[in-house]
């Protein structure tokens, strides 16, 4: 299930200084996923999953792979054990066996209000529940910031494990989703907030 082979080669951020700007390095691997919402790159380092990455076709996954070996400051690693759990823990929440993750997160990619909202979302808000995003704008203390939360979703590195599907508009719509509207219905079917498509 993991794959070993290296993306390209970073680039160099557009207006970094010389060296001292250069990521320390940190360990990380990957690994794609066939999902029923599609293909899913999982990328984790050794304090737990970093990134899960939708639709990752070829040239989206060498896109992401190129930015997380510049952010770890080296290519990756064959495996890093919090890949695997986090595959098979994916795997058995869409098979309808797994309704709460116990994969480590790494919440380095993610900072500042939108990792507060995100937590918050991971914490709080259970498989087969929907929040608004005005609700979320409450929870975290910040009652004015429904629309600042939207964009905090859109920011989330960890979709599906950390469940921006569920967060929905207050005028009974689905809301956005980062991944595609279809793609937030099938989750939000699978754990039983919406009927499952006809087809």
């Amino acid at each position: 299930m993991t794959n070993t082979e290296h993306g390209p080669a970073p680039a160099a951020a557009p207006d970094a200084a010389p060296e001292a700007a250069v990521p320390a390095r940190r360990d990380w691997a990957w690994a794609h996923l066939r999902t029923p919402i599609g293909p899913l790159l999982l990328a984790a380092t050794r304090e737990g999953l970093v990134q899960v990455v939708f639709h990752a076709d070829e040239r989206k996954a060498r896109r992401a792979l190129a930015r997380l070996e510049y952010a770890f400051g080296g290519p990756p690693l064959p495996e890093i054990p919090h890949l695997a759990t986090a595959a098979a823990e994916l795997a058995r929440y869409f098979a309808g066996e797994l309704r709460t993750f116990t994969v480590p997160l790494d919440w380095s990619l993610s900072g500042g209000f939108n990792a507060r909202v995100l937590h918050a979302l991971a914490d709080g808000v259970a498989y087969g529940s929907v929040v608004g995003y005005q609700d979320l704008a409450d929870r975290v203390g910040e009652p004015g910031a429904a629309r600042a939360v939207g964009a905090a979703m859109g920011s989330n590195p960890l979709p599906v494990v950390v469940p921006c599907h569920r967060v929905v508009a207050s005028d009974g719509g689905i809301g956005g989703f980062g991944g595609g509207l279809e793609t937030k219905r099938l989750l939000l079917a699978l754990e039983g907030v919406l009927p499952a498509p006809l087809f």
